[in-house]
């Protein structure tokens, strides 16, 4: 199974999905990645030290989204609530979507609220996955 964690930057919500689904899933025949919309935007300090708070590898580099990293993908998951689902539409098998909102880099406190929000999401998937 290719599951991809979809956001709009990969800079945030994306990563820290990616990383929790790395660290807690112990199917290793489940592939996982990320990507944005739009790629450009580097990873903040502050996601990386709330990441490396919450034990999470988080991975600076940021990737976008094409047909390459779409194709043969199984699941698409939406951890943002400003990316639609049309752009996967007929791409592949299953969409989820988690509606979570971005935030400022600035603001460590709701980094840390939305990363945990997104840490438990990602534990549910894979108690769902079994």
């Amino acid at each position: 199974m290719k599951i991809l964690f979809v956001c709009k930057h990969n800079r945030f919500r994306s990563k820290i999905a990616e990383a929790a689904f790395k660290k807690f899933n112990k199917n290793k025949s489940i592939k996982i990645s990320s990507a944005g919309v739009f790629k450009g935007i580097p990873v903040s300090e502050n996601v990386l030290k709330i990441g490396k708070e919450l034990n999470l590898k988080i991975n600076k580099k940021t990737s976008g989204l094409d047909e390459k990293k779409i194709k043969g993908t199984d699941l698409v998951v939406i951890v943002a609530n400003d990316v639609p689902r049309s752009i996967f539409k007929n791409k592949t098998k299953k969409i989820i979507q988690w509606n979570i909102p971005d935030v400022t880099q600035n603001n460590k406190e709701k980094i840390r609220f939305i990363a945990e929000q997104i840490v438990n999401k990602v534990k549910g998937l894979i108690e769902g996955l079994k």
